[in-house]
């Protein structure tokens, strides 16, 4: 029986490599003999390499370093008045002052400011608040007007801004 099994084994294996072995229609066999036909073995050389050449940054000083702070050259001729006493409003940043109220009397109107140290002063229009030399220019009941003399960022002239205070309940 042992040897029926092996007999068996061996003509399975001989039947199997015998239908592997036909020459018909094996399309890989013919695909390779044509492309080898029409393969170019020529291959084109790779193109030279340039040397790399570094070029120089603003040879000619034309453009600025944007490393380095620029320079401005004011050409406004408006400033503040830095020759006149400083009032005691100044000192403070307008952020830092409150609109509390309104007095009049005998026809000129008063703001009442409070300070961060909690103290009242009275400003009326022509007095100067803040530290950006704020110019008193209005007063009314619901806030305090200010012309403001500040330096632009960029430029370095001297502008002119309209601020307020309202009026804290």
């Amino acid at each position: 029986m042992n040897l029926n099994i092996k007999l068996l084994c061996l003509g399975a294996s001989l039947l199997m490599l015998v239908s592997c072995g036909g020459t018909e229609g094996d399309d890989l066999d013919r695909f390779m003999e044509d492309a080898a036909k029409t393969m170019n073995a020529k291959v084109e050389p790779l193109p030279q390499v340039q040397p790399y050449l570094p070029l120089q940054f603003n040879v000619d000083g034309t453009i600025s370093d944007p490393f380095r702070p620029r320079k401005v050259v004011s050409t406004g001729t408006f400033q503040p008045n830095l020759n006149r006493p400083k009032e005691p409003l100044e000192s403070f940043p307008l952020e830092n002052l409150k609109y509390v109220g309104a007095i009049t009397k005998s026809k000129l109107s008063y703001a009442l400011i409070k300070t961060p140290d909690n103290t009242i002063q009275q400003v009326k229009v022509g007095n100067y608040i803040g530290t950006n030399y704020g110019l008193v220019t209005a007063i009314n009941d619901s806030e305090v007007t200010l012309k403001e003399i500040i330096q632009d960022e960029l430029s370095g002239d001297w502008v002119e801004r309209i601020s307020s205070l309202s009026l804290q309940e």
